[in-house]
Order: C-alpha cells, then structure tokens, then sequence
C-alpha cells in the first residue's frame, strides 16, 4: 500500500488541475483522460480510492472530463450522471458505506452524508446537470440536482458546519479508514458555489 497503483481520484484531480492551467490539450491530459476512460466500471461509475467509494471516484472523475474537453454528451459522462442519478437517496442526499471495499453490494448505498452528497453534486453539475440561467430559454436543473442542494441546505447546522460522524475518508481500502474534519465543510461549500456559479451562467 505505500506503493499505490494509479487511481481514478488522483488522476482526475491532477488532470482538472493541468486543464485549469490551460493544458488541457497537451498530450499528458490526453493519455490521463484515455487511462480515467478505460478505468471507468461496467456501471458507469469510477473507484474511490481516497475517499468513500465510487461516489468519490466519480464526483471528481466527472470535473475531470469536462474540463479537459469531453463533451458532456459523450456515453461515458452520461453513463455516470445516470449512476449518480440511480444511486441518490430517498431523502435527496448521497451516501456510500465503507463497506463497499469489500462487498460490491454497498456499491453506492449508505446514510446520505454532507461529503458525499457534495462529491455527487460536483460531478452532476460539472456534466451540465445545473441548468443554465442565461439560455433560452432558461435549463432548470436536473431534479437530482435539486434534491441534493436542498439536502444540503436543509441539513447544515446554526454555526455553518454539518454534522458528519461516518468516516467518508480512506486510509486503505478494506484497513482504515478516517474521519476528515473539513471534508463536512469544504466539499459542500464547493458544491453549492459551483450550484450557484451554473445558475450565473
């Protein structure tokens, strides 16, 4: 394990970073989109190796994507917004248990959590799911997308936080795992401002 193999996280957040300054075309971004693309599961969903599960791999692999340049129309992306879409919760959130590392039956089922839901959320909203305000007329966001905003506003706290006492982060799959203080704070925030930067735009 100190030698992990290439995951489909890691390698999705270098590829966003690279895209975002302006390499999206080099041929570094284009051999790591083709890896992200031939590493996605039969599902549609990509592996979670820092973070509790495929609902990880997947909310960060989706930015990925999109921003070194693959349509959000093309069958991978939509195959995964439909495994986001499929997997949602009841009550609007996104959970997946850690159990899922070791039984494919948990495979994006869990307690919806304030992480995951924004993990589930960034990836939908980076695939086009946020609607657009300045089109005519006007895209509403997907009902997913909804949904998941309104969990996440109805679930924060007084003070701004949200409660999160499951461990959404992974040490090594199947081992340990951790409890990441901040995941609860940052990982919404970025959902909602990126919720409200598509809807700006």
């Amino acid at each position: 394990a100190v030698i992990d193999p290439p995951s489909a996280d890691v390698t999705a957040h270098v590829v966003e970073a690279l895209a975002q300054e302006g390499r999206a075309d080099s041929e570094v971004v284009r051999r790591a989109v083709v890896w992200l693309l031939k590493a996605q599961e039969a599902d549609g969903s990509w592996f979670g190796r820092w973070g509790a599960n495929h609902v990880y791999g997947t909310g960060a692999v989706l930015p990925a994507l999109i921003a070194a340049g693959v349509r959000p129309d093309k069958p991978a992306v939509r195959r995964a917004v439909a495994w986001l879409e499929q997997r949602q919760n009841d009550d609007g959130g996104w959970g997946e248990d850690l159990r899922s590392y070791d039984d494919p039956g948990w495979v994006g089922r869990g307690a919806s959590t304030a992480s995951q839901t924004a993990w589930a959320l960034i990836g939908l909203l980076a695939a086009g799911e946020g609607g657009a305000a300045g089109a005519a007329p006007p895209a509403p966001p997907s009902g997913a997308v909804e949904r998941g905003v309104a969990w996440l506003v109805d679930h924060q706290r007084q003070d701004g936080t949200w409660d999160e006492p499951q461990f959404t982060g992974t040490g090594f799959p199947g081992d340990f795992y951790i409890n990441y203080h901040l995941y609860r704070l940052v990982f919404p925030i970025s959902a909602l401002g990126r919720y409200l930067g598509a809807r700006s735009r």
